[in-house]
């Protein structure tokens, strides 16, 4: 997975009308044709989001350090800059969308990061916006916004959720906080990209506290879906009639529903991967020995993860935690086949 790669962390986007009111109204053509859009970070989210940002007619050049991402934008329409700086040159919105706070720091401002000069915020056009999807701390966000305001940019704080699926239909779910001046520039781009914009307050840092609890919920659910599936392995349980029965019961969840088929096929191809949850997880592990706030849940299933990254899965997909429980027990799960 190249630098520049998507933050794949996955939740439940909500098919419900976008809070913003106008989304795909029939003035949006209007309103978005030839407003320059920059997108930073092209893995299966930052794709989706640039397919849907070009289907709304918006002028869209994106990067990625992979080469095959790259031509994939360019066959969907998009132009392909020769780097982020470049993408993002006279750019009125640039949405990053990268695995976290650092690489989000060095591609707006260079390899000195904030203050530093010769990143891809240096060419944006004069009072554009920063859309920053990674996830990250709250004081990351906060800290990020500042150096973009000194810069003479807008920072929207804009963590999004939903699947590479409807990144590419703009079905995503924002949970956004900035000025209303932030919400009001980057509404062209978050418009095409969204079906549910969550505008939680004024001030970067509220968006990147609410993802950290999808992210706790998240984590802790995958966790406990992978245990769940071992211990009916270890009774000796057809795992295809668990997946049946919990689906239709009160125990269900949507991590179990979206990641038992993973253990059940035996693809562990990366949708999202172990190491995501270990940074999240450790990012609610800080915040909450900061806010002195005890997350014995959370921390349980970051050291899943973390035991899943140490048997060398920390790449696969994160249900791998499933095959790192099932090695420690002696239980057999699915295989692929040969």
């Amino acid at each position: 997975m190249g630098d520049y790669h998507l933050d794949c962390s996955p939740s439940r986007s909500h098919r419900t009308k976008n809070a913003w009111a106008g989304r795909r109204e029939d003035d949006m053509t209007e309103r978005t044709t030839g407003t320059k859009v920059g997108i930073i970070g092209l893995g299966s989210m930052g794709l989706g989001m640039a397919k849907a940002a070009l289907a709304a007619g918006l002028d869209v050049a994106g990067y990625d350090v992979a080469d095959a991402q790259r031509d994939a934008l360019e066959a969907a329409g998009g132009r392909v800059g020769t780097s982020a700086a470049d993408a993002a040159q006279g750019a009125e919105i640039l949405v990053v969308v990268v695995v976290n706070a650092a690489q989000t720091e060095r591609i707006l401002f260079g390899e000195g990061g904030s203050g530093a000069g010769g990143g891809a915020a240096a060419g944006m056009a004069p009072g554009g916006v920063v859309v920053s999807c990674a996830t990250m701390a709250p004081a990351d966000a906060r800290r990020l916004a500042a150096s973009a305001e000194a810069a003479g940019l807008l920072y929207l704080d804009a963590p999004m959720s939903g699947g590479a699926a409807r990144a590419s239909t703009g079905e995503l779910t924002f949970m956004a906080s900035g000025t209303p001046a932030a919400f009001d520039k980057a509404k062209p781009a978050v418009d095409a990209m969204a079906a549910t914009v969550h505008r939680l307050g004024d001030e970067a840092g509220i968006g990147a506290s609410f993802k950290m609890v999808n992210q706790l919920l998240a984590g802790v659910h995958i966790a406990a879906a992978c245990e769940a599936m071992t211990f009916a392995a270890k009774l000796g349980l057809d795992l295809a009639k668990v997946y049946e029965v919990i689906t239709q019961s009160a125990g269900n969840s949507w991590m179990f529903e979206n990641r038992v088929p993973h253990i059940l096929d035996a693809d562990y191809a990366p949708r999202s991967a172990v190491e995501i949850f270990v940074k999240d997880l450790g990012i609610v592990a800080d915040m909450g020995r900061a806010e002195r706030f005890p997350t014995q849940l959370a921390g349980a299933a970051l050291q899943m993860y973390l035991m899943t990254s140490a048997a060398g899965m920390g790449r696969d997909d994160d249900a791998s935690v499933a095959r790192m429980i099932a090695g420690v027990t002696g239980v057999t799960l699915p295989k692929g086949e040969d």
